[in-house]
């Protein structure tokens, strides 16, 4: 059974969606302030995004388990998501540039790029669209079978052309030829036409923070398979390695590093916070 809509239990209209008031006449109506926060609902139901992170907000993201230098990082990156999505509406209608978050799994990039995105559309009706890069690919894929519902179009242009768009765990996939060219398409065309993104990688931007690296940042998928997956990457791996240096170079100009790389131990603390943060 589907949720009730805002407006089926609102007190103010009794479910009809439209207040009307005596003019001294028949009654003159207007329309009730639930229509516009139902509004707001589809809109999110719209953005694609995954059942596990829909109770994600800004608001609720912990960093209260963490301690030192981590939870300093952990304390930034909020206050950057919350300065972001306070600044979004900018003279002239909303903000081109995004946030790119970057660290390990469990230290709550997916958390905080989805509760910008929640938090956007509910305050100012964003049309939004989220997005795993490896399920993206594999949905791409599937429009390859003749009796594909979907075509590839069909899958890209709403997330190339959408307000705004969360494009998680950025270099998971390996970067084949056909890969490298729906990721630039993806990129290309936001970055022309200044629609802001918000990214999430693993994978490190700087050769000065790989050399103060000590954990792995494995890929989500083989933390699940186990920390002796072959998938595992070398210790603090830049982004170079996984993308062209071209669309690195475009991520600088598109969005705000976050990093939230300190983790003494990602695979003790994604057992303990991960499930919570992310």
């Amino acid at each position: 059974m589907l949720p009730a809509t805002r407006a089926e239990t609102c007190p103010l209209c009794d479910g009809r969606g439209w207040i009307v008031e005596s003019d001294g006449g028949a009654g003159a109506a207007r329309p009730c302030s639930c229509r516009e926060q139902d509004r707001a609902r589809r809109l999110v139901e719209a953005a694609g995004i995954p059942p596990r992170y829909r109770h994600c907000r800004i608001s609720n993201f912990q960093t209260s388990g963490s301690l030192g230098e981590q939870r300093n990082q952990l304390q930034g990156a909020r206050r950057i998501a919350e300065h972001y999505v306070e600044g979004f509406l900018q003279e002239g209608g909303f903000r081109q540039s995004g946030l790119l978050f970057v660290g390990p799994p469990g230290t709550g990039k997916t958390h905080l790029a989805v509760g910008v995105l929640v938090e956007l559309t509910e305050r100012y009706r964003v049309h939004g669209r989220f997005a795993e890069f490896t399920s993206l690919i594999h949905q791409i894929q599937a429009t390859f079978d003749p009796g594909s519902p979907e075509s590839k179009r069909e899958i890209l242009d709403p997330l190339m052309g959408a307000e705004l768009v969360v494009l998680d765990e950025l270099g998971a996939q390996q970067m084949t030829p056909w890969v490298r060219d729906i990721l630039y398409l993806i990129i290309n065309y936001r970055y022309t036409r200044q629609l802001p993104t918000i990214f999430t990688t693993n994978y490190l931007l700087d050769e000065t923070k790989k050399k103060a690296a000590k954990p792995a940042f494995p890929s989500r998928a083989s933390l699940d398979r186990g920390a002796d997956d072959p998938d595992a990457l070398p210790a603090g791996e830049l982004l170079t390695s996984r993308l062209p240096a071209m669309l690195v170079s475009r991520l600088y100009e598109m969005a705000q590093p976050v990093p939230m790389t300190s983790i003494e131990d990602f695979r003790r603390e994604h057992k303990v916070h991960g499930a919570r943060l992310r």
